[in-house]
């Protein structure tokens, strides 16, 4: 077995990687248990040493698009049997440059769409939407909890740029030319390294900058209502995603992962639960009102029923959250 992860040297791509790697067989699509013999990780720079010393992984890296469009082989290679679509211009970034955007989430997606169904096997092929597809707009509220059948309304370039990938990867998939597997993705905290542009980005930044001495800045107002998941929920999603058969999966349009609904404060008091109240005074609340128009737009509640019946659920706590975070990271 053969799969493809695009942004595999990312935080989630590369945990992804690891997840596959020490599973002793998969049940691809449901299929029988077979086991994973070459990982292709895809993105601009190398991943970490002990995804790249693998002898099962198999390393690309270059811009996606260029890579596409001059070697698409060798992204996905022609006995590919999944492929898992990380790679992404995030919220930030895709808002203040359009071009950016257009280029690298849906000129990327439709090249790698293309290439899925010039193979003539019909391989897996997992998207990592976002909940950035559903916009309260005016005269358009979102409903109090946001379903898997909520009509998408996006209110930022980059959710509009999910949002058409998901249709198409949709129709990719009434087609017959692979195997669709749409799902949208919450916000994750907390991620750890340095900060992207990503306009959710301080969601991990409050709580990670605080817990290494550094100052961090919330730029909504503290009671905003928000939609986050662990990095090893996402990661499940993913997993689950990939095993799962396509009756099981049910209908191509996209499925919602659980959330665990909370807000900067809560997320504050938490924090001061675990690493006491230093901590907390680290985090300056000054409003950026760029980055709050873009978040409260944003659903903060899911009703994941879906992703229920396939045995995914939201963390407990952010308590938990954060806790997880330093068993994960004990140099934080």
């Amino acid at each position: 077995m053969k799969i493809v992860i695009t942004g595999g040297a990312g935080f989630l791509g590369a945990r992804l990687a690891r997840a596959l790697l020490e599973l002793p067989t998969l049940r691809l699509g449901g299929a029988d248990p077979q086991p994973l013999e070459q990982l292709v990780l895809v993105d601009r720079t190398a991943p970490p040493a002990d995804l790249a010393g693998s002898p099962r992984v198999q390393v690309v890296t270059g811009d996606l698009v260029e890579l596409l469009e001059a070697r698409p082989a060798q992204v996905v290679p022609d006995d590919a049997d999944a492929v898992v679509h990380l790679a992404s211009a995030v919220s930030g970034e895709c808002e203040a440059d359009f071009d950016l955007g257009m280029r690298s989430n849906l000129r990327a997606g439709q090249l790698l769409l293309e290439r899925c169904r010039a193979l003539g096997r019909a391989p897996l092929f997992v998207f990592s939407s976002s909940l950035a597809v559903f916009g309260s707009a005016p005269g358009l509220p979102l409903p109090e909890a946001v379903a898997d059948d909520t009509l998408p309304t996006p209110q930022s370039s980059y959710g509009v740029q999910k949002f058409v990938l998901e249709q198409l990867v949709a129709d990719y998939g009434r087609k017959g030319w692979l195997r669709a597997r749409n799902l949208r993705l919450m916000t994750v905290s907390v991620r750890p390294g340095r900060p992207n542009g990503a306009a959710s980005s301080f969601l991990s930044g409050m709580i990670r900058e605080p817990l290494a001495g550094q100052r961090s800045i919330c730029p909504v107002p503290p009671e905003t209502p928000v939609a986050l998941s662990s990095p090893s929920r996402t990661v499940e999603g993913l997993l689950r995603a990939l095993q799962t058969d396509d009756a099981e999966w049910g209908p191509r349009t996209a499925l919602n992962l659980p959330a665990l609904t909370t807000t900067p404060a809560q997320m504050a008091a938490a924090l001061e639960r675990v690493a006491g109240a230093r901590a907390v005074d680290l985090i300056d609340w000054t409003i950026d009102p760029a980055i709050a128009r873009v978040v409260t737009s944003w659903p903060a509640r899911m009703d994941s029923r879906r992703a229920a019946a396939l045995g995914l659920h939201a963390d407990a706590s952010y308590e938990d959250v954060v806790r997880e975070y330093l068993r994960e990271q004990p140099s934080a």
